[in-house]
């Protein structure tokens, strides 16, 4: 959402799409797949804003490897080299590069190319989560070592995986996929890590503060006359229930029965009402799983009328289950036998004469008889 507010505000906001960057990463994936994988993301992020109302008309895509490959940034990185230190380049990926006994290379260059990002593409500052902190740190020291202004930088608060802790893309559980169909989503929700009266680590408390809250604020404002937003995809209603007290930003729904739906004027009050058990996890996570579906039908819309998308999608994440087409067998050609040869052959008659065993001439058929007689007469 930051990023979004970043582009309302009348800002030129570059999307990198890291494709070195992810070859990099403990080679993950290879540059094909990487390749895949870039154009299906600048199809899901379009999706997103559009979805949103977030004007995309100041919105730049940059692939990392148009000017990552260029004389100029290598040089760049030979410079860098050849001033930073192992201990300060492991340290600024400490949290961004994964972390094993036997490190390779690109786990250090990793920061370093980073910091270059910020000089080639040509910005001011640059946005990311607070897991980057470091390697902001190591930017603001060395890109003015190399002549390079120092930028700014902003950060957001890393929202917990559904499972509690870091999302992680090998847990598909802990996260929810753009894409991902509603009984899948409310399944997810469902499994998630929500223990009553705990606020810590708590991934559906923490989704509903940093995106369902602030969407629901941008959509109240748009209502209001504001116009901030262009009129989104879908269904744009925010998350409030009909005939909730004014000023509110959020609903659970909830049945009479068990006590009426309760409204929420910020995330403050919410998160109290879950600490004193006043509000209970499986309402909260009724309540949760509909708005993120709300959010999620225009994006899996777009992408069903999409067929583009759609092949991208295949070859950038290809069913690891999926079996491998098999190859045709070439078809058998018969070719005949030479004659007196093959299974069906008739071996030559045999007779005795004088203890010795010589082959005996077959007698002539009826057709050779009258062949030999035709050709005496003609003679």
């Amino acid at each position: 959402m930051n990023l979004d507010r970043a582009n309302i505000h009348h800002c030129q906001v570059k999307v990198l799409l890291a494709d070195v960057h992810a070859f990099l990463d403990n080679l993950k994936a290879p540059l094909e797949l990487v390749g895949h994988r870039t154009k299906y993301y600048k199809h899901l992020l379009l999706a997103v804003f559009e979805s949103l109302g977030i004007p995309t008309t100041k919105l730049v895509f940059v692939e990392g490897s148009s000017y990552q490959l260029t004389k100029e940034y290598n040089l760049d990185n030979y410079k860098l080299c050849a001033t930073v230190t192992e201990h300060d380049a492991k340290k600024a990926g400490a949290e961004v590069v994964k972390q094993v006994e036997s490190p390779l290379l690109s786990g250090l260059l990793y920061p370093g190319l980073q910091a270059l990002d910020e000089q080639y593409l040509d910005v001011d500052f640059q946005f990311g989560g607070v897991d980057q902190r470091k390697i902001f740190t190591f930017a603001e020291l060395y890109l003015p070592r190399l002549g390079y202004r120092k930028r700014a930088h902003l950060m957001n608060a890393m929202v917990p995986g559904l499972a509690g802790g870091k999302m992680s893309s090998s847990d598909p559980n802990s996260k929810i996929d753009f894409l991902d169909a509603p009984e899948v989503v409310r399944k997810k929700v469902k499994l998630a890590f929500c223990e009553e009266g705990n606020t810590q680590e708590n991934g559906v408390l923490s989704f509903v503060e940093a995106v369902l809250i602030p969407i629901s604020e941008l959509r109240i404002a748009r209502l209001e006359g504001d116009k901030i937003l262009e009129q989104g995809t879908g269904d744009q209603k925010p998350f409030v229930a009909d005939g909730a007290p004014e000023g509110t930003v959020f609903s659970i729904e909830r049945d009479e029965k068990f006590g009426g739906s309760m409204h929420y004027k910020s995330f403050a009050e919410l998160k109290a009402d879950f600490a004193s058990k006043a509000l209970h996890p499986k309402d909260l996570k009724t309540s949760v799983a509909a708005a993120i579906n709300n959010l999620l039908e225009p994006i899996r819309t777009a992408f069903q009328a999409d067929e583009e998308w759609q092949k991208i999608e295949k070859l950038a994440y290809p069913d690891p289950n999926a079996k491998p087409e098999k190859k045709k067998k070439k078809e058998k050609v018969y070719h005949p036998p030479p004659p007196g040869k093959g299974k069906n052959a008739q071996p030559p008659a045999v007779e005795a004469v004088n203890d010795s065993i010589v082959a005996a001439t077959p007698e002539p058929t009826s057709v050779e008889l009258a062949r030999q007689q035709e050709l005496t007469q003609t003679s």
